[in-house]
């Protein structure tokens, strides 16, 4: 119900529109002067929640969103440990490099990299029986402060 009285009130401006830009170009023409813009009823209200809107995104996506990425990386990471735990169960081992866990899957595509785009890196022991997993974190280094570490013992 709401909607349609909604579509018959945007009707109405529209028409109500049409009919003052129709008497605006008449106007002018009469009188030899430029066209003129004769803006949409909608557009100054909706210019002004446009200018309020993205400065209010942009201060909420940087408050709220600033540390998801460690969050979904850690995410992953376990993600990541739980298939090498399958591997291990199956073929007794820790696979030799992180790639085989993807196993032409496209859902793993993904997988090897965390969300800073970087590749995990991926260490298993001599004997296969452990491992350690790296993500380089924000900076993209090795062995920096902000690196995520796992292992598996």
């Amino acid at each position: 119900m709401f909607a349609f009285i909604g579509c018959i009130l945007d009707t109405y401006l529209d028409i109500k529109h049409w009919f003052n830009s129709k008497r605006r170009r008449k106007y002018e023409k009469e009188n030899n002067l430029p066209k003129s813009i004769v803006w949409h009823p909608m557009a100054k209200p909706l210019l002004v929640l446009f200018i309020i809107f993205i400065p209010v995104y942009f201060l909420f996506s940087f408050f709220f969103f600033k540390n998801e990425n460690p969050k979904r990386t850690t995410k992953r990471m376990l993600e990541i440990s739980k298939l090498l735990e399958a591997e291990k169960k199956q073929f007794g081992k820790f696979p030799s490099e992180l790639k085989v866990i993807i196993r032409n899957n496209p859902l793993r595509s993904n997988l090897t990299t965390d969300y800073w785009k970087t590749t995990f890196v991926y260490i298993p022991s001599k004997d296969r029986q452990n491992y350690k997993l790296t993500s380089l974190g924000g900076d993209g280094k090795l062995n920096t402060k902000d690196d995520i570490k796992y292992s598996s013992n």
